[in-house]
């Protein structure tokens, strides 16, 4: 492989998907891996997964990024929501580097997902701050100002009257409680417009599954910040991870 490639990996509660990315287009180099992620999701059970999907990849000697669905301070993981909680307090950079033999950098799953939609997706060409959000089991979030990521900024967690946003506004919620578009629509409006008052970005970009129907439930949000879908979609943890292994 060449000076402009890297090797992602996207790690999640059910699946890890890998593959070498060109740093140039933002896309594959090759064909992407997906293999199921071991129960129980302990660091030692996955690491022996990341060792054998790199080894996979035999031309492959680029540097490594990995997403972990959890915070990620200078490579060692904070929380653990949806894997092992054996991961808090994991140094996941040094435990992915000795199982591959490789120089490996963990980041934030949302963290990734923003780098890789400021650089190549819907932010692309953008200046300022732009926060990324993702709409699934919970919400997923990324500062991104002038293309420097400002790491593990977790704003489904924020309070809002009285109860953690994603437990309203997330699109897991949205489908226990059977929301219409419309009503769905203003508790997005609440939130975004709660980022607004805190944090006045330039650009609002939306991921997840969801985001595939965005014609339904965008327009019907009332903000004064622009809002777009994301577009690298499920490449973009993946893409994001090579990213972050370079910056």
């Amino acid at each position: 492989m060449t000076s402009s490639h890297a090797f992602g990996i996207d790690f999640g509660g059910t699946g890890i998907k890998g593959a070498p990315v060109d740093l140039v287009s933002g896309d594959f180099a090759e064909e992407r891996v997906r293999v199921r992620t071991p129960q129980p999701a302990t660091p030692q059970a996955v690491a022996a997964v990341f060792r054998d999907l790199v080894a996979s990849f035999p031309d492959n000697d680029g540097p490594i990024g990995v997403t972990v669905p959890g915070v990620v301070r200078h490579g060692v993981v904070g929380s653990a929501a949806n894997i092992h909680d054996s991961w808090i307090g994991t140094d996941a950079d040094r435990l992915f580097s000795e199982a591959t033999g490789r120089t490996v950098h963990a980041v934030n799953d949302a963290d990734a997902a923003g780098l890789a939609e400021v650089r190549w997706g819907a932010a692309a060409g953008r200046t300022g701050l732009v926060i990324v959000t993702t709409l699934g089991t919970g919400i997923g979030s990324a500062l991104v100002q002038d293309g420097v990521l400002v790491p593990n900024s977790e704003l489904g967690h924020l309070e809002i009257d009285g109860e953690d946003a994603e437990s309203r506004a997330s699109n897991r919620a949205r489908e226990a409680e059977d929301l219409s578009m419309e009503k769905w629509a203003k508790r997005l409006t609440r939130y975004y417009r709660t980022l607004e008052m805190l944090f006045s970005p330039d650009l609002f970009v939306v991921g997840g599954g969801i985001s595939k129907r965005h014609a339904e439930f965008l327009p019907l949000l009332d903000l004064d910040t622009e809002i777009v879908p994301a577009q690298l979609r499920n490449k973009a943890g993946v893409v994001g991870a090579a990213l972050y292994a370079t910056t």
